[in-house]
């Protein structure tokens, strides 16, 4: 998958553009305790072995099977098993769950994307893979050169068309027997365009169209455009320095040259000193990139024990210098990596700090959540990636890049000096939404995001006028009600625990309330202050 930031529409790359004694208690009780890569391997063979089991406990039929994608263990022992599921051996699109167990193994509760029954009419298709991939291919050509009505840059051009695959499509309407077909091809502004498309294995009916793209050992110096001087760990060969670090997954950094696809060419240098700060110096962007990346593990690492993007010890790779003149930044699940466009004129490039964690949240999101880059849950992921992007730009403290509740306010795509996205009053930005209506699951998924991001700023700092480091901000609230923050810190380890234990593939802003608050529960206690507050705030942003 690949999302982006927020100039466009994101494609399955994410882009960047378009009481306190008891809360005491309760965080000591329910605090995510780190887990070792062998053990949590060792967690999650466990629950694959027990899948049958937990499978007929749930009263799951004999041709439903749950496959464990991922295992979170609390402080007190209670366990959260995130599960994919199969009906006859298909996949079951919109079938995940969660099981939540005691430390003695009984199940707590469930959560699942959908509450009807999996049970398709038939599982005999009336189409072949090769009818269904045509299908799929042809309602993806329908829209090219269309902008459609979230701003996403047109698509120009359809390249390749893979093999269809059956699943089950169980995320709306009637469970049924479907295809599933990845479209791929390139959209105006130079972005990726990898789309899955669903398609009825009946009647050839598209079902679903989402974007892959989601639209981030020695020590050597480096100077960034945007992070000024850094320390940067690297990998010393003997005879000459490579921008790759061996203490957080091996991740690196690549130049792509202007070329639009390819793994590219891992930087290397002489005296393990890089770049200038200049964008003349092509070494500058990819200290930003290769920082931003070692800044977003390490702020995953401290503040909740996560060990990279799927928690897995492995490091993501990073490619700048992507195509000419293209102004936005991508995360890609397929190559397991962010990639930068250079902007405007080739000078600009979108390598600012909270872009980088912007990009690499798309992946912890699919590794946890996976929520659906469309409608509600769209906006939930990018706001998901905003709200970790912000707190990678506070952990890391840079005096060059300040933390604040603006995105990309460094990278001035709008020309003019102002942010890409404001969090504590997002209509600011002449698009996105303040709070929830009916309507906003149509909107961009980069501008839907708005209702989440103002909750996060509500309960990080409350409503009202406030400077936090010479930023002014004035955040209101729906109902004119006033909601007292938090702090920062505590809402972080709400949202990733309510996205990592409880949200599915298909939460809404309903959902997420209800998610955000079972998290207050657990780490401060369902009558503390800070589940209070996260009630408040979500009514702040008209979320009831």
């Amino acid at each position: 998958m690949k999302r982006k930031l927020a100039v466009g529409a994101a494609l399955s790359a994410s882009a960047l553009l378009a009481g306190a004694l008891q809360a005491g208690a309760g965080l000591a009780q329910a605090a995510p305790a780190p887990v070792p890569a062998q053990e949590r391997a060792a967690l999650l063979a466990q629950a694959g072995a027990d899948a049958p089991a937990t499978a007929r406990a749930l009263g799951l039929g004999g041709t439903e099977k749950l496959v464990a994608k991922d295992v979170l263990t609390d402080a007190n022992g209670n366990r959260h098993v995130r599960y994919e599921r199969t009906y006859n051996g298909f996949p079951v699109l919109g079938g995940d769950l969660v099981v939540h167990r005691d430390s003695r193994g009984a199940v707590k509760s469930v959560d699942k994307a959908v509450k009807t029954a999996i049970a398709p009419a038939s599982l005999t298709p009336k189409l072949s893979a090769e009818q269904a991939a045509a299908k799929a291919a042809d309602a993806v050509k329908a829209t090219m050169g269309l902008t459609g009505d979230t701003d996403e840059p047109a698509l120009t051009s359809v390249d390749r068309t893979d093999a269809a695959r059956l699943v089950v499509w169980a995320a709306s309407g009637t469970p049924r027997l479907a295809y599933e077909t990845r479209v791929e091809g390139m959209r105006a502004d130079g972005t990726p365009s990898s789309q899955l498309v669903v398609t009825d294995a009946a009647s050839g009916e598209v079902l679903s169209t989402r974007e892959g793209v989601e639209t981030a050992n020695a020590t050597g110096t480096g100077k960034g455009v945007f992070v000024g001087s850094v320390p940067l760990t690297t990998n010393s060969t003997g005879t000459t320095f490579e921008l790759k670090d061996a203490t957080r997954g091996g991740q690196y950094t690549v130049s792509l040259a202007n070329k639009t696809g390819g793994n590219g060419t891992l930087y290397t240098d002489a005296d393990n000193a890089w770049g200038d700060g200049t964008v003349a110096n092509g070494q500058s962007a990819a200290v930003d990139a290769q920082y931003g990346a070692a800044a977003t593990w390490d702020f995953y690492k401290t503040t909740f024990g996560r060990s990279g993007i799927r928690n897995d010890g492995v490091g993501a790779f990073s490619r700048v210098h992507y195509g000419r003149n293209y102004v936005n930044a991508f995360w890609s699940d397929s190559c397991f990596c962010m990639t930068y466009g250079d902007g405007a004129s080739n000078t600009h490039p979108l390598t600012e700090l909270d872009v980088s964690g912007h990009e690499m949240t798309h992946g912890v999101t699919a590794s946890t959540a996976g929520l659906n880059y469309s409608g509600e849950s769209g906006g939930l992921n990018e706001a998901t990636s905003d709200i970790f992007g912000t707190a990678v730009e506070f952990h890391s403290n840079l005096s060059s890049d300040k933390g604040d509740y603006l995105i990309g306010e460094l990278i001035d795509l709008n020309g003019n000096g102002t942010p890409l996205r404001y969090m504590d009053k997002p209509s600011k930005d002449g698009k996105s939404a303040d709070y929830w209506s009916a309507s906003v699951g149509s909107l961009n998924v980069h501008y839907s995001s708005g209702v989440a991001n103002h909750f996060f700023y509500l309960l990080s700092e409350g409503s009202g006028a406030k400077t936090i480091n010479g930023v002014a901000y004035d955040s209101p609230t729906y109902d004119g009600s006033t909601v007292t923050g938090i702090g920062r810190d505590k809402a972080v380890q709400i949202w990733y625990r309510a996205l990592t234990v409880y949200m599915t593939s298909t939460t809404d802003y309903k959902g997420a309330r209800a998610a955000t608050l079972k998290a207050a529960g657990d780490l401060y206690g369902a009558t503390s202050g800070e589940y209070q507050a996260v009630a408040a705030a979500w009514s702040g942003v008209n979320v009831n």
